[in-house]
């Protein structure tokens, strides 16, 4: 018997952290901690006096942007921030990478960066991996980044023992820079490779996969293939309109009640959404038929966001708070030209302000104007209170002028004001209003702490967050243009990866699959998604 050698199991990550330790004498501490990542941003950004609202949204973006620079293996001259001026991004980004290397700590990403440097520039060290990796395998090849592909072509030399395994209808990632041409393309890089089919579906019956072919049939860039059912036909795929989000929720519910009382089980189901902030006001109304839920994503708190914060400011003082926090947080949300020298005291007085701007009638004026406009707010209901905000006070103007600062879409800030008005309507009064805002809020971190031991509850989760998983009923929520696919999805390949993303969430029915749309999102006409034409579709 010849001597054994262990099979290496592991993420690109770690296979390559482990050849950075070997030349490099890297170990753990060397992996910077999430917090001191975010900590020396926060410097970085600090130090450049640049503004934003929300923290961690913006330093998030940042480090979601740099994460797509060094996996893309783009030049940085060549990259075009979607937050910043190029300049300006460009400027964090080096600062970033300088205070990494200045403290010997490296991020994931770096992990993939220095390695690919590393075997470019020592073909001693590529060479002594290439004889212990002679075999290699990679799974869901379909997620493959530039980067990682570039490192894995040079590992498989001389022999080119490559056995991927992939589904080119489910890459999903192109937002982190996976590229699914890379599979595409493999028998150009290898032109002797041979491709195995795998054409038995055992999961679904035979009209969700049916109809699954027929959506993913409308993208060009795709292996064809012809895919069948194991199982039998049984139930059809339904599809069904409603008014309002509130409507489809409350049949969504009554379906749930019927399935459990049934004998089934909560988690036998899933609801399935776009976005992670599609599933408020569901979570909502579960919570009101106690039914048990868990959650794939992290959900965001619509009444945590800054937005929300500031209308929150404008209904406290219509109440007649004037303290400085209230007024720092709203005081120039229009513009006001009011410097934050002048308000000084933990109370704030406008007659003082007055006072102080007298001789900057352009100011004054805009002073009393927020005066007034708080005495028109502290008199209506909590849903014209935030109309009043955004149109009369000028709120939304605001938030255009802010997007366009951050490069972000206004679309995205008026539509949680849209969210956030809807959620008001039918609230005779704010303590009403904010009673309810209180209640969900803290059932919000009860459910929290129970999803940990609840093992039976609906999953509410993304499309993305639900890849690798089935179950007998899933619904898919809101298929509606601008959400499937998403408002943001402009090229033809963006285009086809939210097909796919589609895709992948009608195949994790095993059974039962429904496709609800609606007439309307936050009060605004929509239409029908064209991925249910595509999927209702036959040949001729």
């Amino acid at each position: 018997m010849g001597k054994k050698y262990p099979v290496t199991f592991g993420t690109f990550h770690a296979v390559f952290f482990t050849v950075l330790k070997y030349a490099y004498h890297f170990h753990a501490g060397n992996i910077i901690k999430e917090d001191v990542k975010y900590q020396y941003m926060r410097e970085i950004v600090a130090h450049m006096g640049l503004e934003y609202n929300d923290e961690a949204e913006f330093l998030s973006s940042l480090f979601g942007e740099i994460s797509m620079v060094k996996n893309a293996g783009v030049a940085l001259e060549n990259y075009y921030s979607s937050n910043l001026p190029e300049h300006v991004f460009r400027k964090i980004y080096r600062a970033y990478d300088e205070k990494l290397r200045r403290n010997r700590l490296l991020d994931f990403d770096d992990m993939l960066v220095y390695t690919y440097e590393l075997f470019s520039e020592r073909k001693d060290i590529l060479s002594a991996w290439q004889k212990k990796y002679r075999y290699i395998l990679i799974d869901e090849f379909q997620d493959i980044n530039k980067l990682q592909f570039d490192i894995m072509k040079m590992l498989a030399l001389p022999e080119n023992n490559l056995f991927v395994v992939g589904d080119d209808d489910q890459s999903i990632y192109r937002f982190r820079g996976a590229r699914p041409e890379i599979m595409l393309h493999f028998d150009k890089d290898y032109p002797n490779a041979k491709k195995i089919v795998l054409k038995e579906n055992y999961r679904s019956t035979a009209n969700i996969v049916d109809a699954s072919l027929r959506l993913i049939g409308h993208n060009t860039e795709r292996f064809q293939k012809e895919i069948h059912a194991a199982g039998s036909s049984d139930a059809a795929v339904e599809f069904a309109v409603f008014e309002d989000q509130r409507a489809e929720n409350r049949k969504i519910i009554e379906e749930i009640r019927d399935h459990v009382e049934g004998s089934g089980m909560y988690s036998d189901i899933a609801i399935l959404f776009r976005t992670n902030t599609q599933p408020r006001l569901l979570m909502e109304q579960l919570m009101d038929y106690d039914i048990p839920f868990v959650t794939r994503d992290n959900i965001p708190n619509l009444y945590e966001h800054w937005i929300a914060k500031d209308i929150f400011a404008y209904i406290y003082m219509a109440q007649g708070s004037r303290t400085r926090k209230n007024f720092l947080q709203i005081m120039n949300r229009p513009k006001r030209y009011i410097s934050r020298e002048n308000v000084d005291e933990e109370e704030i007085a406008f007659e003082v302000l007055l006072d102080i701007y007298r001789d900057k009638p352009w100011i004054a004026e805009r002073i009393e104007k927020m005066e007034y406009d708080l005495k028109v707010i502290g008199r209506i209901t909590p849903f014209a209170a935030i109309n009043y905000i955004r149109q009369s006070v000028g709120y939304d103007d605001f938030c255009r002028e802010y997007a366009d600062y951050r490069r972000i879409s206004e679309e995205e800030l008026l539509e949680k004001l849209d969210e956030l008005q809807e959620g008001a309507k039918g609230y005779r009064d704010f303590d009403e209003w904010f009673t309810h805002i209180e209640e969900y809020t803290e059932e919000l971190k009860r459910q929290s702490e129970k999803q940990r031991k609840n093992k039976n509850g609906v999953l509410l989760a993304t499309l993305h967050s639900a890849k690798g998983l089935e179950f007998q009923k899933v619904y898919i929520v809101d298929v509606n243009e601008g959400v499937m696919p998403y408002k943001k999805a402009v090229l033809e390949a963006d285009i086809e990866e939210e097909r796919r993303m589609f895709y992948v969430g009608i195949t994790r029915a095993r059974e039962k699959l429904k496709l609800c749309s609606v007439k309307k999102l936050n009060n605004h006409e929509t239409e029908i998604s064209r991925f249910i034409r595509e999927m209702n579709e036959t040949e001729d």
